[in-house]
């Protein structure tokens, strides 16, 4: 049993939480042993019975190799930073997923993965480390998807579909066969993208049009 704590305490983070707890329910896998967040305003507030133990610093007394992390930070920039920072404190990470999300024998998962209830991913398919695929999406056969993405609620990847590093998918978007998403790109809620589209972009709309240069 993984001695477990969730990075962050937003409304992600106790979704991660039900992910947790519904695992258990099914064996048990995890002690779960609360929240770690920045804001000292969090710290000691009781959140769906667990506690926010604190920031970082909780760790300094403690054998970090032997506690579990999972993110639970919905921006995949913000997460790129915490699981940064948690990595170089020698901190491991375990995969989170739903017992009702279907994942065949052919799907390859980096750690740090998070998948919620009612997910399908079919076969030939690759995840990357930290990525986070929301409720009820649908990722279809030879998918890559690369590390700290966002899948939100609903989307709905096509065959041979790739994202690069960091691409948020909104709510409800679909990506026809055989498109590539570049890096750190963020594709709107409801969006329908049926070409490529390059790094560091926003693009929204049917079919999705760039629409914003989100360059550093």
């Amino acid at each position: 049993m993984k001695s477990t704590v969730i990075l962050g305490a937003g409304g992600f983070a106790r979704e991660v939480l039900d992910i947790l707890l519904a695992q258990n329910g099914v064996s048990k896998q995890h002690e779960i042993l609360g929240f770690i967040d920045e804001n000292p305003a969090m710290k000691g507030r009781i959140l769906n019975g667990y506690p926010v133990l604190g920031a970082f610093d909780w760790f300094a007394s403690k054998d970090q190799g032997a506690i579990h992390a999972v993110c639970g930070i919905g921006s995949p920039v913000q997460r790129k930073k915490v699981v940064t920072e948690a990595g170089e404190m020698g901190l491991r990470f375990c995969n989170v997923i739903h017992p009702t999300a279907v994942l065949t024998p052919f799907v390859s998962l980096g750690v740090g993965v998070v998948i919620t209830a009612g997910t399908i991913l079919t076969n030939q398919i690759v995840i990357g480390s930290h990525v986070h695929i929301n409720l009820g999406a649908t990722i279809g056969h030879d998918c890559v998807i690369e590390q700290f993405c966002t899948i939100a609620p609903g989307v709905h990847l096509s065959g041979n579909v790739k994202l690069g590093i960091g691409v948020d998918v909104g709510t409800g978007a679909v990506i026809i066969q055989g498109c590539s998403i570049g890096n750190w790109t963020v594709i709107g809620a409801g969006a329908a993208v049926i070409e490529d589209l390059p790094d560091h972009v926003t693009a929204v709309g049917v079919p999705a049009r760039v629409v914003k240069d989100r360059r550093p």
